[in-house]
């Protein structure tokens, strides 16, 4: 049973009733569902997931202590921890996983707080530049079971999609790393004997190159262990999946490395005929520094755009 199903059944069959009954005078202000790390959240899971931190359980924010008071939150908490430990074969963990209970009562702020490193879910430029995008996708994707006052659903909505300007910024960083690193260091390393760093420079290419596929398609990348799964299912350029996949897990035997130089430059044209295709870039060649630049250029702000061409990665 997928976690986000069992979630919300586990809300309908008892969550909801409980709130209703003991918790009325709260209803307006508080929302319910299932959003923030793992891999329910994102519609991932899957028989694997089941071993660890997998459970009935739901998510309830709470506004400030001005309009739920300490004490009516304690109650609250109080109430969902008797709910029944057992659902549709499944238990409730008794142990906190690693990062801390992932359902449960909590106030919006802290949980936005924890994620976007602000209490209100207002980024300014510096945030939207330096926030790991698995973050927004942990408080942007999952699913609203209810939302009282509709200010969890507002916040979400206007974080769903990155500013132009800033995507373009981090989209340039990524292009520029995927250069330096398989572009121009790749073969160099190779041509050195090094390869164990021209594995390196092969994992900076892929990781870079994940970043900048899911900022064309303009979603957030998911958690490290997800990136993969999640480019197979974007809608623009997910038939890239199988040629990074092949510079990740082919080894780096002289008799491989012109395989995979190939095939960095393969991706990286790919990219570049997207580039092309969205209108954000000028350059007309092979070289991902130049689009890199070309790209920075079209950042309307001029303040961001003379920003360090890094300053979004």
């Amino acid at each position: 049973m997928k976690g986000l199903e069992l979630s919300k059944e586990y809300y309908e069959a008892y969550g909801k009733k409980m709130l209703e009954e003991d918790f009325a005078d709260c209803l307006p202000y508080i929302s319910v569902g299932l959003l923030g790390s793992g891999s329910e959240v994102l519609g991932f899971d899957d028989d694997v997931s089941e071993d660890h931190d997998f459970e009935p359980g739901f998510c309830v924010f709470l506004p400030e202590e001005n309009v739920i008071d300490r004490k009516r939150a304690f109650e609250m908490e109080r109430a969902y921890a008797k709910l029944p430990s057992e659902f549709r074969g499944y238990t409730k963990l008794k142990v906190a996983p690693a990062g801390g209970a992932r359902h449960g009562v909590v106030r919006l702020s802290d949980f936005l707080n924890e994620k976007l490193g602000c209490a209100n879910g207002v980024l300014d430029t510096y945030a939207w530049l330096k926030i790991p995008t698995n973050y927004l996708c942990e408080v942007t994707k999952g699913e609203i079971f209810y939302d009282g006052d509709g200010t969890l659903s507002t916040i979400r909505e206007k974080l769903l999609l990155m500013p132009k300007d800033i995507r373009l910024k981090r989209l340039a960083g990524h292009l520029l790393l995927m250069s330096q690193s398989g572009q121009y260091n790749y073969p160099r390393m190779v041509k050195r004997g090094e390869l164990a760093a021209a594995g390196l420079c092969v994992d900076e290419f892929v990781r870079n190159a994940l970043a900048s596929i899911y900022l064309l398609n303009n979603e957030y990348m998911p958690y490290y262990k997800w990136q993969f799964r999640g480019l197979k299912e974007l809608d623009i350029l997910s038939e890239l999946a199988l040629p990074l996949e092949m510079l990740m897990i082919t080894g780096n035997e002289m008799n491989k490395t012109q395989e995979k130089a190939d095939r960095i430059e393969f991706v990286a044209g790919m990219i570049i005929e997207e580039l092309m295709s969205q209108g954000i870039t000028s350059a007309i060649c092979g070289d991902l520094a130049k689009h890199a630049v070309s790209v920075n250029d079209y950042v309307s702000d001029g303040n961001l755009r003379n920003m360090n061409i890094l300053s979004g990665v």
